[in-house]
């Protein structure tokens, strides 16, 4: 993929689509080499394959950075929990598995109430599967939890007073990133990763016919 020709739309459906089940990468690799660009279309390629790749790594060091900005203040560290729920549901991968994971918890308490919360089946038009999907937690829309988080989520930065902390350390693990994307050389692995996530988008639509 050539990573120049790549809009910003395109980068964040990427990040929407794909699986985030996919461990972090190991440290050693993280940080291991580490070139200045020689051009603003080297580093912007450069961005949006590291952002692509170590997709997990940044956001563990964003869930770090905050955490330590809210040590001292433990509902600013729940309010934080729940608003990066709320933006982890946008997540397709992510809200599949967090239902799943759910429902199969509830299942060993409560069959009954597991069985509704079981995901709809696809609409079926003229005998394909209708391509828009409209994805489900534990048997509701989506929207329904990203509001009720992030409405619980806002009362309790309000309640906190939290709000200047969580808007600079999310500047300092902004700027982290950033850094990291721009100067981290890409490797093979990096390159290859995407081939084989292409790969996998053009089987799961061939599939879907």
């Amino acid at each position: 993929m050539d990573w120049g020709n790549v809009t910003a739309k395109d980068l964040i459906d990427a990040l929407r689509e794909v699986d985030w089940s996919s461990p972090p990468r190991p440290l050693s690799e993280f940080f291991s080499r580490f070139t200045v660009p020689r051009s603003s279309a080297k580093w912007n390629s450069r961005f949006k394959c590291n952002l692509y790749y170590y997709r997990t790594n940044y956001f563990i060091l964003i869930v770090l950075i905050v955490g330590l900005g809210f040590l001292r203040k433990p509902v600013s560290i729940i309010a934080a929990i729940l608003t990066a729920l709320s933006i982890a549901f946008l997540n397709d991968s992510f809200a599949g598995t967090f239902s799943e994971k759910v429902t199969r918890t509830v299942r060993q308490f409560y069959p009954h109430l597991a069985a509704k919360m079981r995901p709809l089946l696809t609409p079926v038009i003229r005998g394909r599967p209708s391509t828009k999907r409209i994805v489900h937690i534990c048997g509701q829309p989506r929207w329904v939890f990203v509001i009720i988080f992030s409405s619980v989520s806002f009362i309790l930065w309000y309640v906190s007073r939290g709000l200047f902390t969580v808007l600079w350390t999310l500047a300092v693990a902004l700027l982290a990133i950033l850094l990291h994307a721009i100067f981290r050389t890409p490797n093979l692995k990096a390159r290859l990763n995407t081939f084989r996530e292409e790969f996998r988008a053009v089987w799961r639509n061939y599939s879907e016919l």
